[in-house]
């Protein structure tokens, strides 16, 4: 079990190593290119809409024909492959197809890692921040490292340092262990078990939470870059809200003893609430840090409650498909619908105000899922 958990540690610590160069610097460098927020909001929506789409496709073919492992490897190396094109081209037209192909295989990378931790870790699943925290602190070093490299450097270095830990983790996809899965029922079912009534309501609410997450995924840097601060300071930042949700994931088993899923999730959603709000007063190096330590409960605790909750309502033959539909609804159409948004009211109302109504929205999910908690329970 120990060799088990460092493979998928070190699947983590790879993976959100280049989320930690893609979320903060990419949009960045795109700026920098002098693409418009629209332009950036396209590409970026764009993206997470293949991210939306494509692990769907990729899961019911995994659960279907039990090929998980071998679309897990394929899609490691050809995204990475794809990735490469960004070198040869500025053009926003080129960007906008590699972007779409690159989607379609990147999509259901972390939606099989997610079901490969559930899996292999059978009754501890619980400990499941235990290995989700090495990605935590995967992404704290490159934020501040690549930060301070853009700084010395310039922002063209920020593809290259994509591919280079792309490469690495398609490399090190190939130790992924095989789970032992054997089908208990007919597929059908299974998917179909999906569309209960408790699964859509929290789904609709995690849309609205990532929805809400569009303004500081898609804008947060910019927005620092606008008021003055450095690349340096932007990875600061950055690197202070994945600090914060460390000690959600290392005390993760502690929490779930105590606390429902459900419960933490409406907290988060609230907390959520507030972190923007903040964000739209915040023009202060120490107000704009203080609101990234909520990341511990907007992010830390939201994810792992998110993706336990998930495992618990999906049957076993659709174990893939629940974490992938999952995925899809949040980091897919909830991000590329606030990418769009933000995108496309950039220019004209600013990220501080986008701030606020990203607030507006956390709160509304959480008032949704804790009326239908209250209705479950009479």
């Amino acid at each position: 079990m120990k060799s088990v958990k460092f493979i998928l540690g070190s699947q983590y610590f790879l993976y959100f190593g280049v989320l930690g160069i893609v979320l903060p610097y990419f949009n960045l460098y795109c700026y920098h290119l002098g693409f418009s927020g629209f332009q950036i909001g396209v590409l970026s929506s764009l993206r997470t809409l293949t991210t939306a789409l494509f692990p769907m496709v990729w899961a019911a073919l995994a659960d279907k024909f039990l090929v998980r492992r071998p679309i897990y490897i394929l899609c490691s190396f050809i995204s990475t492959s794809i990735w490469a094109f960004f070198l040869l081209t500025t053009d926003f037209s080129a960007m906008l197809v590699i972007t779409i192909f690159y989607g379609i295989f990147y999509a259901p990378i972390i939606s099989f890692l997610e079901s490969f931790s559930m899996d292999l870790l059978g009754k501890e699943k619980t400990r499941y921040g235990h290995l989700r925290v090495w990605g935590s602190i995967s992404f704290i070093i490159t934020v501040i490292a690549v930060g301070r490299a853009i700084d010395a450097l310039s922002t063209e270095i920020i593809v290259i340092l994509i591919l280079a830990g792309s490469m690495a983790h398609a490399v090190l996809s190939l130790n992924i262990p095989t789970a032992k899965k054997t089908r208990k029922s007919d597929f059908s079912s299974g998917v179909m078990a999906l569309l209960n009534r408790r699964v859509i309501i929290f789904l609709v609410c995690a849309f609205l939470m990532l929805l809400s997450y569009g303004t500081y995924y898609g804008f947060f840097s910019i927005h620092l870059d606008n008021l003055g601060y450095s690349s340096t300071f932007i990875g600061i930042a950055w690197a202070l809200a994945s600090i914060a949700e460390i000690f959600v994931m290392i005390n993760s088993d502690r929490i779930f003893k105590r606390f429902s899923f459900e419960n933490v999730l409406i907290f988060s959603f609230l907390a959520a609430g507030l972190r923007w709000i903040i964000l739209f007063y915040a023009t202060s190096a120490w107000l704009i840090l203080f609101s990234q330590l909520f990341h511990a409960v907007t992010y830390g605790a939201f994810h792992v409650a998110s993706i336990l909750y998930i495992d618990k309502l999906t049957p076993h033959d659709a174990k893939t498909l629940g974490q992938a539909v999952n995925n899809a609804v949040t980091y897919g159409f909830g991000i590329m619908a606030g990418f769009l948004v933000n995108g496309y009211f950039f220019d004209i109302i600013g990220a501080s105000n986008l701030f606020m109504i990203s607030g507006v929205l956390a709160f509304s999910g959480g008032i949704l899922l804790y009326a239908n908690k209250t209705v479950a329970a009479k």
